[in-house]
């Protein structure tokens, strides 16, 4: 099989908080809402997230505890800057990583944690781990 793209769908009880914060927070572009079930579109094309409540046929809210977006943007600084400065609280601090980036992570309203990055040069001990 080949997706032609693939995008995380949170069942949630905070779906209108999620929508809000994606949308004021990251730009997100809503192109489908009907209370219960929101498709954004964040960032380029096949970046996409949806967030849907429970349902009686649907399955259960999501337990969030391990499960992280990855948000990699050109100036990871600039948007530490802008986050912290509306008010958001990193749970992991701006740093850089001898993988090859520089991040912080926040959480989103229903427990998802978000980890924004720009990528850097791996240190010698992590070159070696990349593939061609």
């Amino acid at each position: 099989m080949i997706a032609n793209m693939l995008s995380p769908c949170i069942a949630t009880e905070k779906v209108e908080e999620s929508r809000d914060f994606y949308v004021k927070h990251f730009g997100a572009k809503v192109s489908f809402d009907c209370g219960w079930y929101v498709n954004m579109q964040v960032g380029k094309e096949t970046s996409e997230l949806q967030f849907m409540a429970r349902r009686e046929s649907g399955p259960p809210a999501c337990n969030p505890a391990g499960l992280m977006y990855n948000f990699s943007v050109d100036d990871v600084d600039a948007e530490h800057a802008r986050l912290t400065a509306a008010g958001l609280t990193p749970v992991m601090p701006l740093e850089d990583h001898p993988w090859g980036d520089r991040g912080c992570a926040i959480l989103d309203p229903s427990g998802v944690t978000l980890y924004i990055y720009s990528d850097r040069e791996p240190t010698e001990e992590f070159k070696q781990f990349y593939k061609d």
